[in-house]
């Protein structure tokens, strides 16, 4: 499972850059600042690498291993 505050989301698009199985899609969805976030909207593709989690620079992702 990926969680993404999205109050603590930027918008840098980190995740997407380095998601080897593209699991985020640049979405419409605005935070409380108007910023679009991204939106883990292929989560079947997820291998829970965590290098979303690893390279975001605000902490705002988190990836669960629920296995």
């Amino acid at each position: 499972m990926i969680y993404l505050n999205s109050e603590l989301c930027k918008g840098c698009l980190i995740c997407m850059a380095f998601c080897p199985k593209e699991v985020y899609e640049f979405s419409n969805n605005q935070n409380k600042k108007g910023i679009h976030i991204p939106s883990p909207l292929n989560m079947e593709k997820c291998s829970k690498c965590n290098l979303c989690e690893l390279m975001c620079p605000d902490q705002a992702l988190r990836v669960e291993n629920n296995e």
